[in-house]
């Protein structure tokens, strides 16, 4: 599915009606606000938006939790969150219904305009959900309604104007908690191996049919696919994550296994075998050394949550 079908059937998808102020497969930008129940049931689905190309930057109002597969992060009034699409989530409400306003946009939308996605605020889901005070919080709306306004209006060079309003929102971010930067992404050819090594591994999922099924599950399989040696992809992300290829490669499966577990009725071996296993035996075995259980009493425990 190329860039363009994304974003169509993203719109279909949540009854959207598609916008028309920008140019198909070259980048996408739109905002979107929900304010009341009947609109978010409209166009939130479980899974709070899980399109493989499309970021979002979200302002949040009113109790919810963010849950990820490993861990849970509470919202308690006000937050603003940076959303990778290839890091999945839940956001369950906690109290009544809450409000979200947000811009999504794809990759493209910033070509040669800065790599949006080096920023720490898009790299982990230990950097990108922020409490805010209600004072911050208008002021994040504010720059969303500026965002809004150049997005609607005729002016010819709007595109540029809204690349920098998204940056100017982003580096407010980034300087209201300075403890976050971008040393930590290291501009030499190791971390541009690794980027790439993540890049692929992550655009394999979600999974979201019991046809689908990932393609390259070992080392190996993504040296071949970056043209390199599988000595020269485990030095340069040992150098850059201090984890092996292996063992990134096995983490994203299982939260994977853990998403599906808690999210699909699918069997056991069906799940095994979709995400590379030779046999189910071979992934429970795997499952349960790494979280200490099997996966159905996993499965289990989060039905009863």
């Amino acid at each position: 599915m190329n860039n363009s079908d994304a974003i169509a059937d993203f719109y279909k998808k949540k009854n959207i009606n598609i916008p028309t102020h920008y140019q198909w497969g070259t980048g996408y930008f739109d905002i979107i606000r929900i304010d009341n129940l009947q609109r978010r049931e409209e166009l939130i689905s479980l899974i709070s938006f899980t399109r493989k190309n499309l970021y979002k930057i979200k302002l949040v109002k009113g109790k919810c939790k963010c849950h990820y597969a490993d861990k849970t992060i509470e919202i308690n009034q006000y937050a603003l969150m940076f959303i990778n699409p290839t890091i999945p989530f839940l956001l369950e409400e906690s109290d009544g219904p809450i409000e979200e306003y947000f811009c999504l946009f794809n990759e493209e939308f910033f070509s040669n305009y800065g790599n949006i996605k080096e920023y720490p605020v898009f790299q982990n889901t230990q950097e990108n959900i922020f409490d805010l005070s209600e004072v911050q919080y208008l002021e994040f709306e504010n720059m969303l309604n500026k965002i809004q306004a150049e997005l609607s209006s005729n002016y010819d060079f709007k595109f540029d104007v809204v690349r920098n309003l998204t940056y100017d929102l982003i580096h407010t971010t980034v300087k209201m908690h300075n403890s976050l930067s971008t040393s930590s992404v290291r501009k030499n050819a190791y971390n541009r191996i690794t980027l790439l090594f993540e890049e692929l591994l992550a655009l394999q999922f979600p999974l979201h049919t019991a046809t689908d099924y990932i393609r390259f599950k070992k080392p190996k399989d993504f040296a071949a696919q970056l043209s390199i040696s599988i000595n020269h992809l485990n030095k340069a992300v040992k150098h850059t994550r201090n984890k092996t290829s292996s063992e990134i490669i096995t983490e994203r499966i299982l939260q994977e296994a853990k998403i599906l577990l808690k999210l699909t009725d699918w069997s056991v071996s069906e799940i095994a075998y979709l995400l590379g296993y030779e046999t189910p035996s071979r992934f429970t075995f795997t499952f349960r050394k790494k979280t200490g259980i099997p996966p159905l009493l996993y499965r289990r425990d989060q039905t009863n949550k």
